[in-house]
């Protein structure tokens, strides 16, 4: 499994520590931005893992970077960032859709 499945794992653990971070020291928007940021990870690592028990690769992939990319722009935003980071969140929502896409046509019969 290798790299994949060491990048998901570590990847379930940031959004535990976003949620956690957003739940008792965040303020305002950030605590939005924590939550949802940590919630699409946290979910998104899982299926990178049964993804990789599937043997699709590709398909986790897309979660582990789309995670990444959707999350870490509401973590940054969370953390100071401009809100123009904002109009990279959606890049990473795509790319977990192509996952979730990805994932269905290599699963069909």
């Amino acid at each position: 499994m290798g790299i994949l499945a060491v990048l998901a794992a570590l990847s379930g653990a940031i959004a535990i520590a976003a949620g956690a971070f957003g739940a008792h020291r965040a303020e305002g928007a950030a605590v939005e931005w924590l939550r949802t940021g940590g919630q699409y990870q946290l979910i998104h690592a899982v299926a990178a893992l049964v993804a990789l028990k599937w043997d699709a690769r590709g398909p986790g992939w897309a979660f582990v970077i789309g995670s990444a990319i959707f999350a870490g722009t509401l973590y940054a935003m969370a953390l100071g960032a401009p809100r123009w980071f904002g109009a990279i969140t959606p890049i990473g929502g795509s790319i977990l859709i192509l996952g979730w896409l990805w994932l269905a046509w290599g699963l069909r019969g």
